[in-house]
């Protein structure tokens, strides 16, 4: 797969050129399939997965003027027939992976089978917002509400080999500020970068390319 991990989505031109230049045509005559399924798990999350849907969020995914655009819903596919949603998936040429609690998204994408999928889809472009972007990784570190809490570490997906925390120093974060992150680096084995929402990483055959308008680190482990 061709990745492009963001912390809060297309934000600025650098990202939305390098989005055009990993679908290899432009936006309008690109096809999307959207996933929202990690943002239920919030208060208020059906009306968020239905601005999300509706591209009516501050950072409209599915409001770049996609040439068509479903919803892959990971809770439903293992009630499906198996053909009809692979199908669409390996037909598409993005999937949006919307954020929300990364713990609920990585289970839902091996539950639904789409986690053994996604390695075989060579020409597809993930596009992973927040939690849909830190789930690739082959380990993750979170926190929820109280960011002096200890971290909750997991098995990522491994689809790429490092890992990665979104919103780096934002203000409604507490919980990714730089020093947060330096704790959370001693403890993950593997190279992690925390980026802020105008910076995204773009992987391509394992070579990994920052595209910031803003600032990131990367920590070592």
């Amino acid at each position: 797969m061709k990745f492009l991990l963001t912390s809060a989505g297309i934000k600025n031109t650098s990202i939305d050129a390098t989005l055009v230049d990993l679908l290899g045509k432009p936006i309008a005559e690109s096809s999307a399939l959207c996933i929202p399924t990690a943002i239920y798990p919030f208060p208020g999350g059906p009306s968020m997965a239905y601005r999300f849907i509706s591209g009516s969020t501050a950072n409209p995914m599915c409001g770049l003027g996609w040439k068509s655009l479903g919803v892959l819903e990971l809770t439903a596919l293992p009630s499906i027939k198996e053909e009809h949603w692979i199908t669409a998936v390996q037909e598409t040429d993005a999937l949006l992976v919307w954020g929300g609690d990364v713990l609920y998204l990585c289970r839902w994408m091996r539950e639904s089978g789409l986690a053994d999928l996604l390695p075989s889809l060579r020409e597809t472009v993930y596009v992973g917002v927040s939690a849909g972007s830190m789930v690739t990784a082959p380990i993750f570190g979170e926190t929820y509400d109280d960011p002096n809490m200890p971290f909750v570490i997991d098995e990522g997906l491994g689809l790429v080999d490092f890992a990665l925390l979104p919103h780096l120093d934002h203000e409604d974060h507490p919980e990714s500020s730089t020093a947060n992150v330096e704790r959370m680096a001693s403890e993950i084995p593997v190279p992690i970068y925390a980026i802020d929402d105008e910076t995204a990483i773009k992987v391509v055959d394992g070579t990994v390319e920052v595209v910031s308008e803003g600032h990131w680190k990367l920590f070592t482990p």
